[in-house]
């Protein structure tokens, strides 16, 4: 799970339809933000997470050891599969909370048409078995990179839109401020002006 409180209501409620159905559920954090309402909401299901405070920006070498790390926990039995939240951007003001399977790779749906073209047997170098280790891995780390890459996006955005609403509502507070003193300058200086008056006809 990615940063963002959208993402984790999205995954709380995919966690309960899943602990509902008799599944294990387990977390794996990419960030600090949300770990306490983890904790609190799923306590001891945090398996793992990764520190992003000493990245600025994000690389694709970031993905890429988080992908190593999932495959080698699926390798090893850990988890069955794997489900990344994420905000997709969309703009400034609107991120879409995302969820996809990452692991294993979904098939295709069959589309039941006939393959087109000569049905000869295509010959792989190296084998389909080769190809595939090299690249379902790379799937896996160009997906979560893409996430991140979204999620970051989907963050500076958030920040544009809350800086200026904070810089709108200062603006209106300020120019209400202005006006309540401007009136009570006024008040002062009319009633100044009343005391100095009634004490001239005093005299």
């Amino acid at each position: 799970i990615l940063p963002g409180n959208s993402r984790w209501m999205t995954a709380r409620k995919a966690a309960d339809t899943l602990i509902a159905e008799g599944k294990t559920v387990k977390f794996y954090l990419i960030g600090k933000k949300g770990r306490a309402v983890i904790q609190r909401l799923f306590p001891g299901k945090i398996v793992h997470q990764v520190d992003q405070m000493h990245i600025k920006n994000v690389a694709f070498s970031d993905a890429h050891v988080v992908s190593e790390d999932l495959i080698s926990r699926y390798a090893a039995g850990e988890f069955d599969v794997a489900h990344l939240f994420f905000a997709k951007f969309q703009s400034a003001l609107v991120q879409d909370p995302t969820e996809i399977q990452i692991i294993p790779v979904p098939l295709a749906p069959e589309t039941g048409a006939a393959p087109s073209g000569a049905s000869a047997a295509v010959e792989y170098e190296p084998d389909e078995e080769e190809i595939l280790a090299e690249l379902l891995p790379r799937n896996v780390a160009v997906q979560l990179f893409r996430a991140m890459l979204e999620n970051a996006a989907s963050e500076q955005g958030s920040r544009m839109t809350a800086m200026d609403n904070a810089t709108r509502n200062a603006g209106e507070m300020i120019n209400k401020l202005t006006v309540q003193y401007n009136r009570t300058r006024q008040a002062a200086i009319t009633t100044e002006l009343i005391e100095i008056i009634a004490g001239a006809e005093a005299l």
